[in-house]
């Protein structure tokens, strides 16, 4: 049986660093193909070039492979013109022993025309834009930790035990004492309390401890070193993050817009009455990561009663794993209205939300229910 043949004209390119290679598949109305092949370069004319060339053949169906970050100055190009299918390589990988850069670019259009290509998905110009600052943002996260680590690692080769007694080292006081130590490494014995904050006052004498170590002159500038990097990935994160927010300004009208970009929101599964897995989606393996464990820490606190009672009571319904995932939209949520609207987090709105309208009428079993929701022991009128 003969594949159908889906798009008529179309091209497939092999892209390369310096170089890609074109071929338009021509299907006449016999189902006859005719191929036409042609090289061009990568710079900028090269790209517009063809571009005139596939829009000259009435060619707007384009399919090419996403060989690392080379496929990106061609869709950038094409993206406005053409219809661009975004292939993995395995996908459209040629017959071991018939690859070359023709015989690879007329293999893309082959499968293509057949319309075999499973295309990646590709958002707009300004989302993919917004993409890659936010991953250039998650690297600057990573790299700010490395050098807390570093850092530890040199304040523990000096024997100095500042992260024994101080939850951050990173913190006020403990930068405090660190900016003391590396004034004059070898004097110790300088006064503590001046340095230190809040409720560190009660440890001065661990503090005194931790600090009595011997830092190497190589060691000091090390930590200067890391100190000042430090620093700087902060102030780059910081200028980063005002990009990021002033592309990101037009998006997301409400909360539960981010919610289900997040991939915090039930899918709709339902067929025939039956509703079906409504698990959540794959989407935000940057943030929702971060929301567990941010709801995970929460749920555990005595600060934020209305936070934890609501997790008890989907516990109770749902386990573990889904009230955690309901927990950490209702965070998201709060953080997308304390930003929008300039305001601190205010708890009350939470404990008004979770009591029932005054105006609504319920059954005496759902009274029950919300009463031993409530921690309420129901016993009979004549007991």
């Amino acid at each position: 049986m003969a594949l159908k043949i889906v798009y008529k004209i179309c091209c497939g390119i092999d892209v390369h660093k310096t170089f890609v290679v074109a071929c338009i598949a021509s299907t006449n109305s016999k189902g006859v193909t005719t191929y036409e092949s042609h090289r061009f370069s990568t710079y900028t004319k090269g790209l517009r070039d063809l571009l005139q060339w596939l829009l000259a053949r009435n060619c707007k169906d384009v399919c090419m492979e996403s060989t690392g970050k080379y496929w990106i100055p061609i869709y950038n190009i094409l993206e406005n013109d053409c219809t661009i299918v975004l292939a993995h390589p395995k996908y459209v990988k040629a017959i071991r022993g018939k690859k070359t850069d023709k015989k690879d670019a007329k293999w893309i259009a082959d499968l293509f025309k057949h319309d075999l290509v499973a295309g990646s998905f590709m958002p707009p110009a300004d989302i993919r834009q917004l993409r890659d600052l936010m991953r250039y943002r998650f690297k600057l996260t990573c790299f700010r930790s490395s050098e807390k680590n570093r850092l530890q690692n040199c304040l523990t080769v000096s024997n100095i035990q500042l992260g024994n007694v101080v939850s951050d080292t990173f913190g006020k006081s403990a930068q405090a004492i660190l900016d003391k130590l590396l004034e004059n490494p070898a004097d110790t014995s300088f006064d503590l309390e001046p340095l230190v904050f809040k409720s560190l006052k009660k440890k001065l004498p661990e503090l005194r401890d931790a600090i009595d170590g011997f830092i190497t002159p190589q060691q000091a500038g090390k930590l200067k070193v890391i100190k000042g990097h430090y620093k700087d990935l902060e102030s780059r994160k910081a200028e980063l993050e005002e990009l990021i927010l002033a592309l990101a300004a037009p998006y997301f009208p409400s909360a539960k817009h981010l919610c289900s970009w997040v991939g915090l929101t039930p899918t709709n599964n339902e067929s025939a009455g039956k509703k079906k897995s409504v698990r959540v989606s794959k989407a935000g393996c940057y943030i929702k990561p971060l929301l567990v464990q941010c709801a995970n820490a929460v749920v555990t606190s005595k600060k934020h009663p209305e936070i934890r009672n609501r997790y008890l009571r989907l516990k109770k319904r749902r386990g573990h794993k889904k009230a955690i995932i309901a927990i950490a939209r209702m965070l998201l949520t709060a953080l997308y209205h304390m930003l929008k609207n300039g305001k601190n987090y205010n708890a009350k709105l939470y404990k008004k939300s979770d009591l029932p309208p005054v105006e609504r009428e319920i059954t005496v079993e759902q009274a029950i229910l919300i009463a031993r929701n409530q921690g309420y022991k129901i016993k009979s009128a004549t007991a």
